[in-house]
Parts: structure tokens; sequence; C-alpha cells
């Protein structure tokens, strides 16, 4: 297998790198079970059972996956070998990040949905980052054989079903990406991108396998009916059908780079290593985008990701983007699961796994040309919303748990960790409960240092409500003002600056161009000096002295409020804050960090208690289905952790609830609601946004935090922080 793999890699033609993503249990795993088995790497009799790619004690005691694992294998399709390097992703929400990541890697994603649930919230934010990143679907409709034996619906209901599954994946498409949709992107079954089947049964079948077998849609519905799958797993072999159907209509790198490098990359195209990454050319300068490190107990960090342009060998030197000095590379190879085995050289177009990065994290650029532009960063769809602090238990492991908390830190970059200097404090803030447990329990599996954590808290946001004059700021030797109003942002820039759209990375006219489009006045849009999570600083002033070269400290003033505002200390979000006058001291000395940052602080800090500082909340959709006999609980429930019911329907005896619900609110959801439906509801949740906690409950909210955090009881006012 390894000769034939390392023959392949250099014909990129002949290459596919793909991901395989679904909603959480829609059979992603069991899948990539089949294909393995398919390509001799395990026995055929386990595969679909055996979950190779969760490799992890955790993962096969949950029965989830939690990490996305790399698997390279060979697959012959018309006489012809070809190399298949896959990646299979977990499905929960709270791993989400690992979607986005993997989805740098590849080129092409088969999406899983389950037949008999149809696509889910999960199956739409997997679409959507493919899309995002450029990334071609087709369809994988799983558990065929549960509509025909546990739902017993005829032959010609299971098409008018299946049929219904295509259609609302081809209208995810056509909203999220018109352009893609309408080049040739949806997926269709008499074209051949969509197949059908039962991963557990390792069969599966689509339009051109039938006429290659001349098995009809009757002759599966008979089968099936009859309980014989295994006849029909030798005529319809799973891996067979899917790779088949990979190989025909996912792109190979040399197509896919010219379409996503413009995308995720935004140097000059015209440039040397621009056409090197366009052509995934071996011979040129390295390019690699790091998606994924992990620890190997003998080689330490193991940097995976895509190479672009140029060959990875052992004992090159490279730059790392954010890093001046070179690292050396140590080994060079390629994943089998849970094995990495070596090789002597990768070239542009595969996945690869490297050691020797010392300097690398998630989203950097590792390049052999020196000052290359890196890649775009990595964005995540969700906010990390609920915080555990973390204690060692041992006081002697104090110096290990921080070090191990960074490591942590750099293979989970959708984990944040602060270290809180005023209350000693260690913290983690994570996607959900399952996120944050599952790390934790991995800090004491892993790295041997027993903890302890609190319960969760949920993380706010701050942000005001209205426009104020501007306020000012004085510095300690009242040598220097800013005059510095505040006004909440338009949300729909907002938006854009979440989604990377706009940035301070865009050339300027590009950027200005994007903003004025959004509804932001000109001179504003030209004045943009500073852009922090999503909030804008900008600069109106006129012809102020001196003013260049103090920018760069106003701007530090404006992120520490930024990072920590006023009233209880939390992240602030969708805030401008635009400089309109300042008056500086002439000598340098005078105007130094000591005191500018203060006195930039203190004018937004005052101004934003002025225009009435308030709390956001996050909050996350909730899906539930339950028997319609037991709706009433399931509402009830929902209603009395404060959520909001946006829409009910039925599909036979089934009530599907859509909610929305703060996640403060969200703890213990799990045991009531199975006791309130009788243990009948199935729920899945996902990121849902922040929005304005209820006036009634914000100041015991407020006093709560700051009882937390060991601030004053008081509320702050606006005068506490300008100096008379």
């Amino acid at each position: 297998m390894v000769e034939r793999v390392t023959t392949l890699m250099n014909e990129p033609v002949r290459i596919r790198n793909i991901g395989i993503v679904a909603h959480i249990d829609h059979g992603k795993t069991t899948l990539s079970d089949n294909l393995l088995a398919g390509a001799g790497m395990i026995s055929k009799e386990l595969a679909g059972r055996q979950l190779f790619m969760d490799s992890d004690e955790e993962e096969q005691q949950r029965g989830i996956t939690i990490d996305a694992s790399n698997v390279s294998m060979v697959h012959t399709f018309d006489n012809e070998d070809y190399l298949i390097n896959l990646i299979d992703t977990p499905g929960h929400v709270d791993f989400g990040g690992d979607v986005t990541r993997a989805m740098r890697a590849v080129d092409g994603a088969v999406v899983v949905v389950d037949a008999v649930e149809g696509t889910m919230p999960q199956t739409e934010t997997v679409l959507r980052q493919a899309l995002r990143e450029h990334v071609r679907p087709v369809l994988f409709v799983n558990k065929v054989d549960r509509l025909i034996n546990e739902l017993q619906v005829d032959s010609q209901e299971m098409q008018v079903r299946l049929g219904k599954v295509i259609d609302h994946v081809n209208k995810l498409i056509k909203n999220m990406n018109p352009e893609k949709y309408k080049a040739g992107w949806r997926v269709d079954a008499a074209a051949g991108t969509v197949a059908f089947g039962s991963a557990l049964y390792n069969w599966a079948i689509s339009v051109p396998m039938m006429k290659k077998t001349g098995v009809s849609f009757n002759d599966v519905y008979n089968y099936c009916k009859a309980g014989d799958m295994k006849s029909l797993a030798e005529k319809c072999p799973l891996h067979e059908a899917v790779l088949d159907m990979v190989i025909h209509f996912l792109p190979n790198p040399l197509d896919a780079q010219k379409g996503r490098v413009p995308v995720i990359w935004h140097g000059d195209a015209k440039s040397e290593i621009g056409e090197s990454m366009t052509h995934a050319n071996p011979e040129g300068d390295l390019a690699f985008m790091v998606t994924d490190i992990s620890v190997d107990p003998h080689a330490g960090e193991v940097a995976t990701g895509r190479l672009f342009s140029g060959s990875f060998s052992r004992g090159m030197e490279v730059y790392t983007s954010g890093t001046a000095k070179k690292s050396r590379v140590q080994q060079v190879g390629i994943f089998m699961g849970p094995e990495r085995l070596e090789v002597e050289k990768i070239p542009a177009g595969n996945i690869a796994a490297v050691t020797g990065l010392k300097e690398a994290i998630v989203g950097s650029t590792v390049t052999t040309l020196e000052g290359m532009t890196p890649f775009e960063s990595i964005r995540h769809v969700s906010e990390p919303v609920v915080t555990v602090a973390v204690e060692a238990k041992h006081t002697k492991d104090l110096p290990k748990l921080i070090e191990v908390l960074r490591q942590v830190a750099k293979e989970d970059p959708t984990l944040q960790i602060t270290l809180d200097e005023e209350t000693g404090e260690h913290l983690m803030a994570g996607m959900g409960e399952l996120h944050l447990e599952v790390i934790a329990h991995r800090i004491q599996r892993d790295k041997n240092v027993e903890i302890t954590t609190s319960k969760p808290i949920v993380v706010y946001r701050e942000t005001i409500k209205r426009k104020i004059e501007p306020t000012e700021g004085k510095s300690p030797n009242r040598h220097n003002r800013f005059y510095i109003f505040v006004e909440p942002l338009d949300l729909e820039i907002v938006s854009a600056i979440k989604a990377g759209d706009i940035s301070m990375n865009l050339p300027e006219l590009e950027r200005r161009q994007k903003l004025m489009d959004l509804g932001m006045d000109k001179e504003e849009a030209k004045g943009i000096v500073g852009i922090f999570n999503s909030n804008i600083f900008i600069d109106m002033t006129k012809g102020i002295q001196y003013l260049n070269e103090t920018m760069e400290l106003v701007l530090d003033g404006f992120e520490e409020v930024m990072r920590a505002g006023p009233l209880t200390r939390e992240p602030v979000a969708n805030v401008k804050c635009v400089l309109v006058d300042a008056k500086l001291h002439e000598d340098a000395i005078h105007r130094g960090p000591a005191q500018v940052i203060p006195a930039s602080r203190q004018a937004i800090q005052a101004g934003m208690l002025m225009a009435d500082d308030t709390l956001l909340e996050p909050y996350q959709k909730v899906f539930v289905q339950v028997p319609q006999l037991l709706m009433g609980g399931a509402t009830k429930e929902l209603q009395g952790r404060r959520g909001i019911i946006l829409n009910m329907s039925t599909e036979g005896d089934l009530a599907i609830i859509e909610a929305r619900v703060p996640v403060a609110e969200m703890f213990g959801f799990a045991g009531e609601i199975r006791s309130a439906t009788e243990g009948r509801a199935m729920w899945s949740t996902e990121f849902g946004g922040f929005d304005v906690v209820p006036t009634s409950i914000q100041n015991e909210i407020v006093g709560q935090i700051r009882e937390r955090k060991g601030l004053k009881k008081e509320l702050p006012k606006a005068a506490d922080y300008l100096s008379m």
C-alpha cells in the first residue's frame, strides 16, 4: 500500500483530497470504515463496527468523533489507480472547529445525510463551511434500509422521500452560493453526484453503478425487504459506488487550486509564488497551510496541513508566518488513521504531516519564501460561549498546568485560554459543555495533570445602545487630551467583519469601497485605523501634529477596553469609537505609553457607560423532535428557560419544534427534557448568535459577574473614569 501511495503522490491528476461531513450520528465514521475496508486496510467483516478512524479511547466510549482524522488510500477506477486523502470529521456542534479546519485542507466533500432524519441543522452548517472554502460537495444518502424496514414505506414513496432530501440539499447550496450552483455544483442523482446506501451494511447504489451492475431501485427495495443485505453488499459494494463518484466528480488538486487559491490567499496572483500555487508546482517555493496540530509522544508536535506549492523533504529550512527565525523539518509523512508513515518527499497537492515546526500554530503559513503573504486565517462559525475555571489539584503541578493549557490551546484553536492575573484563575472557554468536558478529561489522561474544574460559566459580551457626545480623556500628567465618541456599529458591518470580508489586511481602497457599499460614510470609511473583534476605531482628526507616532498607543488603549469592558470586564462587541480631536505634548517624553494608553482607554470607558453600556448573552438554536402527544412537555421546558419558540411543524406523528434559548439557561437541559418527554425527545443545538439581556435581570447578572471577578459591588459610573 505504502509503495502505491508514494508513487501516486507525484501525479496530482490522480489525487483526490476529500472530507466526509454531516450532522452527528448520520454515519460518517461508519462510511469511512467501509472505504478503508474496500482499499484493503481493515477487514471487511469488521467494517462499520470497528470505527477505525475513532482511534481515541474517549471517542470509542462516547461513540462520537471528536477529532478530525486523516488517512490515505488507493482506489482503482477504470483500471487506473487513484490516491485518495480522506479526512473524517466530527458532527457534534461543539467540535465544529475541526470541520472548518479540515475544509481548508481538502478540495471535495462527501456530505452524508440520514435518509430518515433528512437534512439537520448541522448538515447546513457543515455545507456552509465547505462552500465558503470553495470545496465541492457530492451527496451520500445513508441508512436507506431504515426507510424500508423501520418506516415500512413502499418503493414509490422511498423514491419520493429520497428526492426530497436531494432537493433540500440543492436548495441549501443555491441559497449559500448561487454562483457555484449555476456553475454546476448542484447534486443530481441522474448525473451521478448522489449515491444511496447503508454504511452499516456496506452497500451503496448510484445511477452509474446501476448501469454497471444492472441492479435497479426495485431490486434494492426487494433485497432490503427480504433482509438480505449481504448479497446486496456483494453486488454493489459501498466503497466502489462512493469512491467512483469521488474520482469522477470531485476535482483533482490541479483543477481545484485554480479556483481555491484566490479565495484563501490574497497575495499577487501574477507573482511567482501565486502562479506556483495555482498550478500546484512541485518545483516551486514551498507554500503549506497548517490545519491541525497533534502531539506524538515520541516525535513531539506534528503539524498536518495542505501543501499548495513546492515539495517537503527532511532537513529543509522553512519560515513560519509571524515568526522571524527558521525551523528545520525533521520528519515528513502521511497519516493512515492513527499511524503516521514516514516518506522521503511529499509534492504539492497532497495532505502532509510534518514534525519540527515548533513555531507553527493552526492557520500558520509555512514557506521557503521570505516575506510571503500568508494565507487567509481560518474563520470559525461559532464563538466560545461557555467557560470553566481550571485549577491544579496539587500545587506542584501548577507550572506544568500552565504549559499544558498553552499546548491544548495550540492543538485546538476554538478553545480560548485566559490567565486572569488579578484573580489568579486559569479560564478555559469553549463551544459548549461537552467540548470543555472532553478537553478536561484529556488534560488528566494524556498530560497526567490532575485538575478540578468549576461549574460552567457563560461568556457574555458588552455593547452600547446609543450614540453620545465626545468625552475627554486626559493623560495622568494632564499634557495630552483625546476627544472620542462611541456609537453602536451597524450590524451589517459587524457581519462582514465576522465573515472576514473586511479586515485590516485588505488593501485600503478595497476596504473603503466595501464599507461604503454597506452604508458607511466615505470620510469614516477612509479613517479606519483599527479593527478588533467586531469593534472598529476611526480617526477623523485633521492635521494634528505627532498623532501618527502616538496612534499605535491610542489603539493599545482601545484594544484594552475591547478585551474587557467597563461594566463587567467581559469582551466588547459591535462598538464604533471615533477620535474627533486630540491635544498632544510636543516633547516625546511626555507622550509615552504610560500617558497615552490610560487617556484613550478612559475616554472610551466613560463614553461606553454614558451610552447605556449593556450586556449581550449567547443564544443557542434548539431543534427538538418529539411525539405529538408529548409536545406540551417539551414546549413548557423550553419556555421555562426563557426560550422563544420560532417554529413548529409536524411530520407524521412527530412534532418538530425550533426555538432560541439563552446558553445560560441550557445547563442540565439534557436530563430535564428527557424527564419531560418520557425520554422520547431527540434534540440538537447550534450556535444562535448574541442578543441583549432583558432589562429586568440585567443588574442581577452584572452583580453576579462583578462578584465572581472580585470587582466592587457598586456599578461603575462615567465619572469614575474621567479625571477632574
